[in-house]
């Protein structure tokens, strides 16, 4: 769960995130509209822990997960719950922000969630000792690279790439986002948007949300199957 875009095109939000994983683990699970705390919630599903990286809801809040927070961290053998399924359950929550500052994190991995909630977007960083809140110009665009995966130099560069793909596309739209995520120095299989790294993690999907008015457009594209879903509803 490692590269995350949000770009602000006039008014239409448009988040997109990029999923590095060890190919070995079970194929993830297509989105289906699932009900958390009677709320009609979309994302896709990792089977093995249960959780998500990326989720939507009805209202048009978008929760996206990135491994790791500031720093990179040191693995533990063993934590008490999935990242993941933090991210289901500040989507179950009526206000994910509001909830951010009471649940507890002990004894879960260091992550990064970028939030998107009633107009204001949000990096919420957890080090596996502190939270930290960070209220963002929802009128910018922004870019992250999991600290877990790409050194500070590489997570500059990415940032270099992402400006020069804005300033030299007059229109965003989200067909053009999802080629930047997909085809960005393609051929550096290493630190390119989509990675395929030797006996290591690879780019398995990219998933994607376009906010406009009330309109929400869901989209998930498997690029191991080949295959894509998509949703587009009316937020309330």
């Amino acid at each position: 769960m490692c590269t995350v875009s949000f770009i602000n095109a006039g008014g239409r939000v448009i988040i997109t995130s990029n999923r590095d994983e060890k190919p070995g683990r079970q194929p993830v699970l297509a989105p289906k509209n699932t009900m958390i705390n009677r709320k009609k919630v979309f994302f896709p599903k990792d089977p093995e822990a249960g959780g998500t990286w990326y989720a939507v809801d009805e209202f048009g809040t978008v929760i996206v997960l990135l491994n790791g927070a500031a720093e990179k961290h040191t693995r533990k053998p063993k934590y008490r719950m999935s990242r993941g399924l933090v991210v289901l359950e500040l989507t179950g929550q009526e206000s994910p922000l509001a909830y951010w500052n009471t649940i507890d994190l002990n004894e879960i991995e260091p992550f990064t969630i970028v939030l998107f909630e009633k107009g204001g977007l949000y990096q919420l960083r957890w080090d596996g000792t502190a939270k930290e809140t960070k209220h963002l110009n929802s009128s910018e665009s922004y870019i992250w690279s999991s600290v877990t995966l790409y050194s500070a130099r590489v997570r500059q560069q990415r940032e270099i790439w992402f400006r020069e793909f804005l300033a030299a596309t007059p229109v965003v739209t989200e067909e053009n986002v999802i080629a930047f995520h997909r085809f960005t120095h393609v051929a550096n299989t290493e630190n390119g948007l989509v990675i395929n790294r030797p006996g290591g993690p690879m780019t398995l999907s990219i998933t994607q949300t376009i906010l406009e008015a009330n309109k929400v457009h869901f989209s998930y594209l498997d690029l191991m199957k080949q295959d894509s879903f998509t949703k587009t509803f009316l937020s309330v």
